[in-house]
């Protein structure tokens, strides 16, 4: 595959036979890598499942090969994937949980159709992470949505038991490391 086949293959979305460009801004790809870092420790830690990042893609409706979404942060429990392996291209299913950060360029509606695939094809937890005003947003399956705000604690439910990590820590800046003197 050509770098280029290869850039347009990460930045894009196939949704209904029509390629969608990915909002990716550095802020937050930084912010998901965050949370990427935090749940893939714990989730490695407890042997729940696999964790991908968004390179990973699903066809989410099994009836719908020209639809593949490809969410910021995706978790899928052991004993889902055939044979224990992900598919060298894009898994057919749901994952348990899907992560979204919006980005500037991105729009309201377009997050919203999104969520709404995901909810609809079975996604049974779903965090939209909004950088601008440190809040995040969670969707379950038979939940009622619930805003977070930057003092405000992340946790798995049932989905990755056990899970938590404080949302303000997201968006934490690192610190530069002083020079020795």
């Amino acid at each position: 595959m050509e770098l280029s086949q290869l850039t347009i293959a990460r930045e894009y979305e196939l949704v209904q036979g029509k390629l969608v460009h990915r909002h990716f801004g550095n802020h937050s790809a930084w912010i998901g890598s965050n949370l990427l870092y935090r749940l893939e420790a714990y989730v490695d830690e407890k042997g729940l499942g696999w964790v991908f990042n968004s390179t990973a893609g699903f066809q989410l409706n099994p009836l719908d090969r020209f639809t593949i979404r490809r969410p910021r942060i995706s978790f899928v429990r052991f004993g889902r994937l055939p044979s224990e392996m992900p598919s060298a291209s894009f898994d057919v299913l749901a994952p348990d949980l899907a992560v979204e950060v919006f980005s500037p360029g991105e729009t309201a509606e377009e997050l919203d159709e999104k969520i709404n695939e995901y909810l609809q094809y079975g996604v049974r937890l779903v965090w939209v992470i909004y950088p601008k005003l440190r809040s995040m947003k969670v969707y379950s399956l038979d939940g009622p949505i619930i805003t977070l705000r930057n003092g405000d604690e992340v946790y798995g439910e049932d989905v990755v038991e056990g899970f938590r990590c404080k949302l303000s820590d997201l968006f934490e800046l690192p610190t530069p490391a002083k020079p020795a003197e």
